[in-house]
């Protein structure tokens, strides 16, 4: 039996991850943490089998949270449950050290069947994803092709812009200077080809309502 810790500040999600999981003889919840300090902690006196974990969870940044575990706890299978676009950052958390990328948007059976994946050694991305992967399309002068050229750090310091966080926050959020945000956001209106930060925002909020 593989056990699991579900990180998530939802407690609608965490509660019907355990309930899902509760039938299923191969899995088991071991816990659910709500926050970056929270997982740590329990990190630290429990190791799972497989980690569920929103890549927005408090006191944390995610993609840079996904590095340092799997650096410290190198056993443990993280499997990326988010409402953001897979688009966006789905291969940004495999490159980072996740199993898997899976969108809090899809039935059940496919996040059960997701979990169970990373469970025994695999990695799970959804079909387009993966068909895009597989097949190398490009389609240069689409929203998708213009995300997807974008760095690890150029999409964390998109979401928090895209959240309203200023300069300041953002900077504290990814532990880097103003100056360097301000460098990010030159780069982001040049690659996605946007005049303005409003711009830039609302390119953002077109992909997720095309991914959901």
């Amino acid at each position: 039996m593989s056990t699991v810790l579900i990180a998530d500040h939802h407690p609608i999600t965490w509660e019907g991850i355990t309930s899902l999981l509760s039938k299923n003889e191969q899995l088991e919840v071991i816990g659910h943490v709500t926050s970056g300090n929270e997982l740590f902690k329990f990190l630290k006196n429990q190791i799972p089998d497989v980690l569920v974990m929103e890549i927005d969870l408090p006191q944390i940044n995610g993609i840079t949270a996904l590095r340092n575990i799997k650096n410290l706890f190198p056993g443990t299978k993280m499997l990326v449950f988010s409402c953001h676009p897979e688009e966006m950052y789905a291969l940004s958390a495999i490159k980072a050290g996740a199993s898997g990328y899976i969108s809090k948007t899809v039935a059940i059976e496919n996040l059960q069947m997701a979990i169970t994946q990373v469970a025994r050694g695999g990695i799970y991305l959804n079909r387009n994803i993966t068909e895009r992967i597989n097949s190398g399309i490009s389609q240069s002068n689409s929203l998708i092709s213009k995300f997807k050229k974008l760095s690890t750090r150029e999409a964390e310091v998109l979401n928090l812009i895209s959240n309203g966080k200023r300069n300041k926050d953002i900077a504290e959020a990814l532990d880097i200077n103003e100056k360097t945000v301000s460098t990010y956001k030159t780069r982001l209106l040049k690659k996605l080809k946007v005049d303005n930060i409003a711009d830039l925002i609302h390119q953002t909020r077109l992909l997720q309502l095309r991914t959901t």
